[in-house]
């Protein structure tokens, strides 16, 4: 049964992958958090374009990938799981543990060193917040995500379908804390001890780099509360927040082949170790009466 469920990988993680965004994205229309300011037109197909470049690059970058790593690494006993004898349960739901503490870390890193904020960045600098914000990533930040994970798979040596659940899971919570859903006070209070929410990651779109620089989780919402960089709510409230970060705010910015350059462009400003500065820069900001729209505020239109 496992061995059917890991050939047939590709064909699960797509099929699962689209049926969550299609469900998200009817949900979005149906019952939205905020306004949206960017036709869907513009957003949509430059997001969408970018998870194509995103594969293909992958996919001849890489002869292996995690789950393919994890088989082989379990056939040459390689790795911490497969040098001792635990109860598949446990080395199940701890690879799992591991795995989501590792991709935590991994984008604290991103924030914290400047060349790696200037891929990551890209990701924040979408000027609406959904669904496909969960896809809009930087070809070589991906590259560099799966060297790390590969790396990681090989030193743990998890379970083949700790690695294929792991990545399914992450991939559906990925878009759904990203979907711009109303969800009730109440639901999303419990909810978000078990799993991060939208209205919990929503926050670490912030325009403020206060913000930007917290809660890191896309899965799992504890090591944000272990690790003391949950903020549970925007200071100005999710429907006045600026998404965003201060230096591509123009709707030009979100075509693919903007994003594609934008590490390039100017400084790398807003990343962890500079966030000092900017809270100091903007401490005299914090009192500053709300815009009276809500959703994206100061989008200019020009090149």
């Amino acid at each position: 049964m496992t061995q059917t469920i890991l050939g047939s990988e590709p064909a699960i993680r797509l099929t699962i992958f689209l049926g969550v965004l299609a469900a998200l994205v009817l949900w979005e229309i149906a019952a939205p958090r905020r306004r949206q300011e960017i036709p869907r037109v513009i957003r949509w197909t430059n997001n969408l374009a970018l998870v194509v470049v995103d594969t293909v690059i992958l996919r001849l970058s890489f002869p292996i990938l995690a789950v393919g790593l994890a088989l082989f690494a379990e056939d040459r006993g390689w790795g911490l799981f497969n040098a001792f004898d635990v109860p598949a349960w446990i080395a199940v739901v701890v690879s799992m543990l591991l795995l989501d503490l590792a991709i935590y870390l991994q984008h604290v890193m991103f924030h914290a060193i400047p060349a790696l904020w200037r891929l990551h960045r890209m990701h924040h600098a979408d000027l609406d917040f959904d669904a496909t914000t969960g896809l809009r990533f930087h070809p070589v930040e991906i590259l560099i995500s799966m060297a790390i994970k590969l790396g990681v798979v090989a030193a743990l040596g998890p379970p083949a379908i700790a690695v294929l659940l792991f990545e399914v899971i992450l991939n559906g919570t990925a878009l759904f804390n990203h979907a711009n859903i109303n969800l009730s006070t109440a639901v999303d209070r419990w909810l978000r001890w078990i799993v991060v929410t939208p209205d919990m990651h929503r926050v670490h779109h912030s325009v403020d780099p206060r913000e930007t620089n917290s809660n890191y989780g896309f899965n799992l919402p504890w090591w944000d509360r272990l690790l003391g960089t949950y903020i549970a709510q925007p200071a100005r409230g999710h429907t006045e927040m600026e998404i965003g970060i201060e230096q591509f705010r123009t709707t030009r910015d979100l075509w693919i082949d903007r994003m594609l350059v934008q590490p390039m462009r100017g400084p790398a400003s807003g990343h962890a170790l500079d966030q000092p500065a900017r809270s100091k820069e903007l401490s005299g900001q914090a009192d500053a009466p709300k815009s009276t729209g809500a959703g994206v505020s100061k989008i200019k239109n020009e090149d």
